[in-house]
Order: C-alpha cells, then structure tokens, then sequence
C-alpha cells in the first residue's frame, strides 16, 4: 500500500483487494488485516462486509 500510494486503495484496503493481490486465503487475509490492526498499522473503517482499512500514518 505504501508502494502503491494512497491515491491507487481510494476507499481503503479491503479484504478481497488484499486477496487478489496476494493470491492468499481468506482466512489469511482475515487473520493479517487482525494482525495489523491490533499492531496499529492499520486503521479499521466500516464494518461488515463493508470494512475496509487504511494506514495509519
């Protein structure tokens, strides 16, 4: 994300965008955006199947 750039996740990261890029599972992907916001580097926004994440920078 960070590479990319913010204009490049307009309305955030979400799990099924993280899934495609990375080619990973969902539950994977489920337990890395949990990860990641509990470490802070990721702010959770939405909810449902709505969430999406953005940095937290």
């Amino acid at each position: 994300m960070l590479d990319a750039g913010v204009d490049r996740f307009k309305g955030g990261m979400t799990v099924k965008k993280y899934i495609a890029i990375t080619k990973t599972s969902k539950a994977t992907a489920t337990r890395d955006f949990h990860e990641l916001t509990e470490l802070g580097a990721l702010i959770t926004m939405g909810g449902g199947r709505s969430t999406h994440y953005a940095l937290n920078i």
